[in-house]
């Protein structure tokens, strides 16, 4: 440390140095709950010149950024220095002036006396100002030298270890909180770069699903069997369901996350373009969510509406199918409803299951759903009616 010959403490005139101390510590304490919570850098050096001047009971306090090439310090942030000065002045940086010094090696410096100061040039800016006395602690951050931190008084008294104690207390709280802001800095441009990849990683499923889908296209163009033109066409439904929520996993705000409403209407208007004679109408909350959820809920979806295309109408003609999903008493329910032919009145969907793989899909994706699922006749009117419930995320 670089000090002038010691001398009594001079805590602010009339105060008591114990009652001095403790205020320094209040303040020092105050600071720690600032720089914990800061997420400005600016903001946070502002108040801790503001904060630090308080517990020294001075007027003046700055911090200066490290020296740019010119070997000048900015004033970064301060209180008590004419209009202009806090982000405009600069001051020397070498090891000729004090803050210079202290930033080069490291030494912390008192002065009490600048006006017959002989080992530093006394800046400019303290003449304008006719301080007599400063104090300068370097701030580190991550092992990387990051300013200085200075008190400044035109007032009579000295500064002693214990003012250095507490100013090197406020510079490793400020050290601490920029360690932890450029942290938090590279952790979030971390997750933004994993969030671009699992974008383009969805992008590409999509795509790769969306070329299957093409492939089986033309095979059924190509196949003159109608059994197996059906199964390749139940097969592309499942298909696009899929690569249409991989295409909303992409899109949306937070990665992994899908809309509800934009899914489930999606798939809704894809199945019409396919089916024209059919009015396939879809009303859904716009709840969020996960992969996990929105895939097997997707599937269920697109066959639950393929099967009523198919089977509610008498083959040629067509009719409305009506997709409704909400949130009712902390669970979804999707509700799928036709008004068409309904079903056979003997229909066991378990029995069913082990001829249909349809039905077997959508038994063993409403399990990986925790759910239930109910197929029988609309109530009071002609159709079919299934409802998938299942806890909500």
């Amino acid at each position: 440390m670089v000090e002038e010959a010691p001398a009594d403490p001079s805590p602010p005139p009339g105060g008591d140095v114990i009652e001095y101390r403790l205020r320094q510590q209040r303040i020092l304490a105050e600071f720690g709950m600032v720089a914990l919570r800061s997420r400005d850098i600016g903001a946070m050096l502002q108040q801790a010149t503001e904060l630090c001047a308080e517990g020294m009971g001075a007027r003046y306090a700055k911090f200066l950024s490290a020296p740019d090439a010119e070997q000048r310090m900015r004033v970064e942030a301060g209180v008590g220095w004419a209009k202009g000065v806090v982000g405009v002045a600069t001051m020397g940086g070498d090891t000729a002036s004090p803050a210079g010094f202290a930033f080069k090696t490291g030494e912390p410096v008192i002065s009490n006396h600048l006006e017959g100061e002989e080992r530093f040039r006394t800046p400019d800016l303290m003449v304008e100002h006719d301080i007599r006395r400063a104090i300068n602690v370097l701030v580190e951050a991550d092992g990387k030298r990051y300013g200085v931190l200075e008190v400044d008084s035109e007032g009579e008294g000295t500064f002693d270890a214990d003012d250095l104690a507490f100013m090197q207390g406020f510079a490793n709280l400020i050290g601490v909180a920029i360690e932890r802001q450029q942290a938090e800095a590279r952790l979030a441009a971390s997750v933004e770069h994993q969030e671009l990849l699992v974008r383009e990683a969805s992008h590409r499923v999509k795509n790769s699903l969306a070329l299957v889908s093409a492939m089986l296209s033309l095979q059924m163009q190509a196949d003159e069997d109608p059994r197996v033109t059906r199964l390749l066409g139940d097969a592309q439904a499942r298909i696009t369901a899929i690569a249409q929520t991989h295409d909303q996993l992409w899109r949306g705000a937070r990665v992994g996350i899908v809309a509800l409403d934009d899914l489930a209407c999606g798939l809704a208007n894809a199945l019409a373009e396919q089916s024209p004679l059919h009015r396939i109408r879809c009303h859904a909350e716009p709840i969020e969510l996960s992969a996990d959820t929105a895939i097997p809920l997707g599937l269920i979806l697109t066959e639950l509406v393929t099967n009523a295309i198919k089977y509610a109408y008498p083959e040629g003609e067509g009719g409305a199918i009506d997709i409704r999903i909400a949130r009712e008493d902390g669970r979804i329910v999707m509700t799928i409803e036709d008004e068409g032919i309904g079903l056979p009145a003997d229909f066991d969907p378990k029995a069913h299951s082990k001829r249909s793989l349809g039905t077997r899909m959508i038994a063993s994706l409403t399990r990986q759903l925790d759910g239930e699922i109910e197929m029988g006749a609309r109530a009071g009117c002609a159709g079919a009616r299934a409802v998938l419930t299942f806890p909500a995320p």
